[in-house]
């Protein structure tokens, strides 16, 4: 495509000469035909350019012909080898141009560009003359947001997200080990190939169906969605591996589409999402219940290791083998014992009748014992009740109630002379300390309008009445002169 667009913007041989140095212009002039003379190839003298020459005489000219100039695109097809140049390609709708970007320059951008990202690049023309192609050298770049693929799979992602085709909890489990596996790639990739020797190698018991669609350019994604649903619908698989090799941003891009991300969210049966390589992620990686980071890597997902199979059966076995073994010998001792421990009825009875008598012996001599102790008890408690008889405590009891009754008297009347005589001295206090008292003496208690007693002449004021109690009696006065 560079060299195409190269040619489109290169000049007719006739209207370069102008421009091309004295010495090339010569050389053209020779080349191109008289025509006032025969042509006649074996009489003619031509000398011609070499494409070295050539491209470098071109190369000369777009450098100093074009001036440094602004462009504004996006990018495709990033790579960043371990020299540290950058090289990519700058498109818009309609076409495309070859960019490199060298490592002195590149070193001052701030951000890290990638597919898909619109920049504005300060570039000279030139021409990478190896290859004869048309291209810029970068010395300037800045970031003018993401590009329309970007924007449109980003507003996808954020309104799938919304609908909780991410969320975990919707995600199906895997089979630990399917019986039939569905693959939705290329039937020519080299994915498609990975898959079938991983799983060749590691499950071979397991049966492999290939739903064959297109995985890149126009139409891919509907038939990627239609061959998810057919599988769905077919009940004959027990998982569903989707994917592809490693590609462009561009080449991915049916794994993106909308289309796609639903049928795998409607897929019945579980899914792998393996789509390019480990640092692609697409919209079929976000919906699949697991992503694989290659189609390989996926089919080891999908498959059980037959040796380790075949390992963890062997063990399994000897466990086993090994757990009979042992209960079984576990079961002959306890046959063993049982069998020592069975006699013969006779000698069962024999001891059983021995038991019994030496069994009746014990119980006559307890019974023997027990009455010994139960006619030790009856005396005791017939010596206790001769010693509380009821007469004896009545006499007692009688005597003691006549002495209580006698100290009793004694202290209420001693009782009642003491409370008589703190009566008559407490009455005596009250009455020298009594209001009353000191009015009998010929005072008086003056009380303002609101009751309150008046104990200094400050706060009286002339014609303020005054309440006056006296011993017998109050009157009401009104304050005449205060003398202080």
């Amino acid at each position: 495509m560079a060299r195409v667009l190269f040619w489109r913007f290169a000049l007719p041989v006739a209207a370069m000469l102008q421009y091309l140095p004295a010495q090339i212009r010569r050389r053209e002039t020779q080349m191109l035909p008289n025509r006032s003379q025969p042509t006649n190839d074996s009489q003619a003298n031509r000398s011609a350019l070499s494409v070295s020459d050539l491209n470098r005489e071109v190369k000369q000219l777009l450098e100093g012909s074009i001036p440094l100039l602004w462009v504004g695109g996006e990018i495709s097809n990033f790579a960043a080898p371990s020299s540290g140049h950058w090289y990519f390609t700058l498109k818009d709708a309609r076409a495309q141009v070859r960019c490199a970007m060298f490592r002195g320059r590149n070193q001052a951008v701030r951000f890290r560009p990638g597919n898909g990202r619109e920049v504005l690049i300060r570039a000279r023309v030139s021409l990478y003359e190896g290859r004869g192609e048309f291209q810029l050298i970068v010395e300037h770049m800045e970031e003018a947001g993401f590009g329309a693929l970007m924007r449109q799979l980003e507003q996808l992602k954020a309104r799938l997200q919304a609908e909780g085709l991410f969320e975990v909890a919707r995600k199906k489990p895997l089979p630990y080990l399917p019986a039939n596996i569905g693959i939705v790639t290329s039937p020519t990739g080299a994915a498609v190939r990975d898959m079938i020797q991983v799983l060749g190698r590691r499950y071979p018991a397991a049966n492999i169906e290939l739903w064959p669609v297109q995985v890149q350019g126009q139409g891919a994604a509907p038939q990627i969605a239609e061959a998810i649903a057919a599988a769905g619908r077919s009940g004959r698989h027990d998982l569903l591996i989707v994917g592809r090799g490693g590609g462009s941003l561009e080449d991915l891009w049916p794994f993106n589409e909308e289309i796609v991300a639903r049928a795998l969210a409607a897929c019945p049966i579980p899914t792998i999402s393996a789509v390019g390589h480990e640092t692609d992620t697409t919209v079929a990686d976000l919906v699949a219940d697991v992503r694989a980071p290659t189609p390989s890597a996926a089919a080891e997902i999908a498959s059980a290791n037959a040796a380790e199979l075949l390992q963890t059966l062997t063990a399994m076995q000897q466990r086993l083998t090994r757990a009979i073994h042992l209960q079984l010998r576990h079961l002959h001792q306890q046959v063993q014992l049982t069998g020592n421990r069975i006699r013969h009825p006779r000698e069962q009875l024999q001891n059983r009748a021995q038991r019994l008598d030496h069994l009746e012996l014990r119980l006559r001599t307890a019974m023997d014992q027990h009455l010994v102790a139960r006619r030790r008890d009856l005396l005791a408690t017939q010596r206790a009740f001769a010693h509380y008889h009821p007469a004896r405590n009545i006499a007692t009891g009688r005597e003691r109630l006549q002495r209580t009754t006698a100290i009793l008297h004694t202290a209420i009347r001693k009782l009642l002379q003491q409370r008589s005589e703190r009566l008559g001295h407490a009455g005596q206090l009250l009455h020298n300390v009594s209001p009353l008292a000191v009015l009998q003496r010929g005072y008086a208690i003056v009380r303002d309008r609101d009751n309150r007693v008046i104990r200094d002449t400050a706060s009286l004021q002339p014609a303020q009445p005054v309440r006056v109690r006296l011993a017998r009696g109050e009157f009401t006065a009104v304050v005449d002169k205060r003398t202080d």
